[in-house]
């Protein structure tokens, strides 16, 4: 970080400019390089490393600790790449405490051994033989960092392995790089992952194979498991399924010479130059990680479990995570259905689901053809069957409720090439794949016509009897709603209707006060323009008084479609939504056709209007914007996160967070967000909505929202509060077409200072300011993939520790009829890309 801040030139400045230039001219100790030996004599002490004859990896002393009492580790990481990423730990368990006594040596018992001071051991390679040498010889073996990242002890003039890190994973699989995954004379070995993101010590999750069949493998929680594989057929390309990865990455399964089975993960020899990991996160991730030297990051090109349904068991017995569409949900096997419909209607899925018709096995059975899942797990293996020979074993099985076969390329590891899979049990851990999936047979009974039609029957009938049951009970509610005239409670969903909504709104029943027409017209004197807080693309906001208490009062516009629409929006949202950095809704009418909202008030209004007001904006001082910024995120994080919906807000700028009486920050106007599945990642619209400037290139011109489109706008709106300048701010203030365009070109020219406000230099903080620059430049670029997501970014504005990679350059919005269209349809046909040049 120090590196990159040094840019900045140290003028005549006022205190705060010429703090930030001396906070950033202090650079980390670098560490001095050696050769790629370790050899008795000279062991490694901190400061020095062993660097790989390419210069590809470097193994030495590190520490990620933050606190006073700092541990430190050996290990093995990325030589050349700005951010450092490990791949190998060696005393993960026993940290070393004592900097300053610590050293890692080879032995005289052909043993690489990590001491702190002269008693303690900290770790040990447990050679599996040693060297035998005359007396006169004191070298007996030497440890090298190979190119692939491997450390390996030999002994010297000798290429005989008598030990090698790569023997001893830890949270990383790299090509070349074999995992056992059976266990005839070893154990099974596993990935490991840390405890957390700078606590390099065993964590609760671990990747390996099933220790009963080596055809599947694990995330496991602990004991538990977290995530399957789809079962092997033979090595596959990984490219063939994942359009994000090289095409020809692959992950292949092989016997060893010590008559083990092995996973390898690998490139072509062509392709050696890509640096690429696999590895499992402190968060029960397995990850494939690629370099991209552009964005100065790693990328992810594959991840699982990539979303909470395709998770172990989720969709619970006879249940399947359906993956084919753009959001993944539980869905039933064809033929069976909930257990419980309402635990399933609220996305409670443990309970799984049940057959609809029991099996007779009357030897007329036939088998629903289910293409493209991941079959379930507890399978029993068949040799040596062809694929009419699997069907006879299942049929003559009365047990046999299910069976799959594949042929497959493996004939060298089990000496057979075909896989005939049956099921006697619960179908667990199913999934319907877009890609990759084979062919699931589930027992059926063939049933007659007349069987047919009194099996509809029994379903209809029911159904017909719970729908006349509803409408009368929805009759009888609201005659007694009517009736209650002193009742403010209501269920929304009878008002509302049908919500149009998705995903997580299965239960919308909202428990939310309703407020008569007549009560809100007093409350605002009739809604008065003396009154009014501001004016929006739906509607109008009104300050009222309810009893003793001061409220905001959102009027839509009346007869708008829109508007309609907004309202449902909100009152679902932010109804159901708690977070003390989101307003909070007390209310809502509808009164014929007008709707109207009723909120919290927040005496200081809006952001925007201390922000962007030459007099006003003096009363943010730094303190105050930081606490802002902070807390926009942490909101920002609920909403796309912790909240049990995940919500895009799609409208996030200056005048859209309030502050209350202590200046806190509360975003508002849910009117345009949108609600995503739990596992949803993003989404095409042609109803392109919210304000230009704080809109992401890809939503603005292709319509593509995700939760990156409001990573960019909180990105817009960061540099806002240090700058004190609107995103349309141009010359002669900065002689930039807008806001990021200036500050890339100070960030190139080494010139951030000027970005500051001028009214707050004198209450910032160097560190942090900086900071807040930095991170606001990653959040706006181009690449959606660059931007990190709000766990990063909150982490990384409360932690000076974490290491901040390099933004790559933005594109701007070139707008020609430029016009500021907030909260409503727009078209994006009058915008334009272009690049900046990182001039003023």
């Amino acid at each position: 970080m120090a590196s990159k801040m040094s840019m900045m030139p140290m003028h005549s400045t006022p205190i705060c400019a010429t703090l930030l230039f001396l906070s950033c001219s202090f650079s980390s100790m670098h560490l001095c390089a050696s050769s790629d030996h370790l050899v008795p004599g000279k062991p490694l002490v901190p400061g020095s490393t062993l660097v790989s004859d390419d210069g590809t990896f470097a193994l030495g002393f590190f520490s990620l600790s933050n606190s006073t009492e700092k541990h430190y580790y050996v290990g093995i990481w990325y030589n050349n790449i700005p951010q450092r990423a490990f791949v190998w730990v060696a005393n993960r368990v026993v940290p070393i405490t004592n900097l300053s006594s610590a050293m890692l040596a080879v032995t005289s018992s052909s043993n690489i051994v990590l001491s702190e001071g002269k008693d303690r051991i900290l770790w040990r390679s447990n050679s599996s033989r040693s060297i035998s040498s005359s007396p006169a010889t004191t070298i007996s073996a030497e440890g090298t960092l190979e190119n692939t990242g491997n450390f390996i002890l030999r002994p010297l003039g000798n290429s005989t392995i008598l030990w090698q890190s790569f023997d001893h994973p830890a949270d990383t699989l790299l090509p070349g790089m074999n995992l056992r995954i059976s266990h005839k004379m070893h154990p099974l070995q596993h990935l490991i992952s840390w405890k957390g993101p700078r606590d390099p010590s065993p964590g609760p999750f671990s990747y390996g194979a099933d220790p009963d069949n080596f055809l599947q493998r694990f995330i496991w929680n602990n004991t538990m498991p977290h995530r399957r594989s789809p079962v092997w057929t033979s090595y596959f390309l990984l490219g063939s399924y994942t359009d994000n990865l090289h095409p020809t990455i692959y992950m292949a399964v092989h016997r060893g010479d010590d008559d083990e089975v092995y996973m390898s993960f690998g490139i072509p020899i062509d392709s050696l130059s890509l640096l690429i990991r696999m590895e499992i996160s402190y968060s029960g991730k397995v990850n494939i990680l690629s370099w991209n030297s552009n964005m100065s990051a790693w990328t992810a090109l594959y991840t699982q479990p990539a979303h909470r349904c395709n998770g172990y068991a989720y969709c619970g017995p006879y249940g399947y995570c359906d993956n084919s569409g753009t959001a993944p949900t539980c869905k039933c096997i064809d033929g069976f259905e909930p257990n419980d419909d309402e635990d399933w209607i609220n996305g409670r899925f443990l309970e799984g689901c049940r057959r609809k018709n029991a099996l007779r096995c009357s030897g007329k059975d036939g088998f629903l053809t289910l293409p493209g899942m991941k079959i379930p797990d507890h399978f029993l293996l068949i040799r040596n069957k062809s694929f009419d020979e699997c069907t006879a074993e299942c049929l003559s099985n009365c047990s046999c409720v299910a069976y799959a076969y594949a042929n497959m390329s493996t004939r060298a590891i089990d000496g057979d090439d075909t896989r005939c899979l049956i099921w006697t049990g619960m179908l667990i851990d199913t999934e319907k794949c877009s890609e990759r999936g084979e062919n699931l047979y589930i027992r059926t009974n063939k049933l007659s016509g007349s069987m047919r039609a009194t099996n509809i029957l029994e379903i209809v009938l029911p159904v017909l009897a719970a729908l006349l049951a509803f409408i009368c009970t929805v009759f009888i509610w609201i005659c007694w709603f009517r009736g209650k005239q002193g009742s403010k409670k209501i269920l929304t969903m009878l008002m509302l209707g049908d919500m149009d909504s998705t995903h997580e709104l299965a239960d919308r029943k909202l428990d939310l006060p309703l407020i008569s027409f007549r009560e809100i017209s007093i409350a605002t004197r009739n809604f008065s323009d003396s009154g009014i807080l501001g004016r929006g693309g739906f509607g109008t906001v009104y300050k009222g008084t309810l009893g003793d208490k001061e409220i905001a009062v959102k009027r839509l516009c009346s007869g708008s479609g829109q508007g309609s629409v907004e309202f449902k929006n909100e009152v679902v949202l932010i109804a159901k939504l708690q977070h003390r950095n989101l307003v909070k809704l007390l209310g809502c009418c509808i009164d014929g056709d007008e709707r109207l909202l009723i909120y919290e008030y927040l005496s200081n209004k809006s952001l925007d209007a201390f922000l962007f007001n030459a007099a006003r904006k003096s009363l943010l001082d730094w303190p105050t914007r930081f606490q802002i910024i902070k807390g926009v995120a942490r909101g920002l994080l609920y909403l796309h996160q912790d909240s049990r919906l995940k919500i895009i807000h799609r409208d996030l700028k200056a005048s859209n967070v309030l502050l209350d009486a202590e200046m806190r920050p509360k975003i508002s106007d849910f009117g345009t967000a949108r609600i995503f599945g739990i596992d949803e990642q993003q989404s095409n619209t042609n109803r392109v909505v919210g304000t230009y400037g704080y809109m992401s290139p890809e939503y603005a011109l292709e319509g593509i929202v995700s939760l990156k489109s409001d990573v960019y706008s909180f990105g817009v709106l960061l540099l806002e509060v240090v700058s004190g300048l609107k995103i349309t701010a141009t010359s002669p203030i900065t002689g930039s077409p807008n806001l990021i365009a200036y500050a890339w070109g100070l960030w190139k020219d080494g010139n951030l200072r000027d970005l500051v406000d001028p009214s707050i230099v004198e209450s910032c903080s160097p560190d942090e300011i900086l900071r807040c620059i930095h991170i606001g430049l990653l959040l706006v670029q181009d690449n959606p993939n660059a931007r990190p997501l709000m766990p990063w970014v909150v982490s990384s504005l409360d932690n000076n520790g974490i290491e901040l990679p390099q933004p790559s350059e933005p594109s701007y919005f070139a707008r020609r009829n430029y016009r500021n269209v907030e909260a409503g349809e727009s078209s994006v046909s009058n915008m334009s890309l272009g690049t900046l040049e990182g001039g003023r």
